[in-house]
């Protein structure tokens, strides 16, 4: 997993509230168990017609948030059934950072493990940032997650929380494995006990 320390980037406004899962990456893409190749799809039903055509009216079609790296979302974002696929997809599109109100809890643990940040914020903080977010292209917002703060198009600075061990495996880029890999030599230092006091478990 790659390190998060500051992302730079357009953010684009979704103030819609209870966005779940099959939104992110509808059912019929969730074949695959590779985490690339899955940002085509996100948003798939709001950002496409039936014939593949782009809906010029969705946020991601417009043309100033094509590259966008935030999202700034309403309340109980990624709700509905617990899948992978949702912060792959994100991940893949170019989106590592999503602001809102509320996360699902699964969502918001599985956004963690796979590298994307998600913020929580009041309702009036992400009000404000949803306003610079309808800026188009001068919409950049710099997340700092090493000093926890949000600095918007216009110089104004916002604070966030975040739990000191979710924000340590963001910062050092440790996922599940990576986590698990800090302990190799207690890991290798047991297998050999194991191996002398019961060799035949590895025979």
């Amino acid at each position: 997993m790659e390190k998060f320390k500051t992302l730079t980037g357009v953010a684009a406004p979704l103030p819609m509230i209870n966005v779940d899962t099959d939104k992110i990456i509808p059912k019929q893409f969730l074949k695959t168990i590779k985490r690339t190749g899955l940002g085509k799809n996100l948003f798939d039903e709001m950002r496409f017609n039936d014939d593949g055509s782009e809906k010029p009216g969705f946020v991601l079609n417009k043309p100033a948030y094509r590259d966008a790296k935030i999202l700034v979302a309403g309340e109980n974002f990624g709700c509905g059934s617990s899948r992978e696929h949702a912060p792959w997809a994100l991940m893949d599109f170019g989106i590592t950072c999503v602001i809102a109100p509320s996360f699902a809890d699964i969502f918001y643990n599985n956004s963690f493990k796979n590298g994307v940040l998600l913020i929580k914020l009041p309702q009036e903080d992400v009000d404000k940032l949803m306003d610079d977010a309808e800026r188009g292209a001068n919409a950049t917002l710099t997340v700092d997650l090493e000093a926890q703060t949000i600095s918007g198009p216009d110089g104004g600075t916002i604070n966030f929380e975040l739990d000191p061990f979710l924000r340590k495996c963001l910062l050092e880029g440790l996922d599940d494995i990576g986590l698990t890999m800090q302990k190799k030599e207690k890991i290798d230092s047991y297998e050999e006990k194991q191996k002398a006091a019961e060799p035949w478990l590895y025979a």
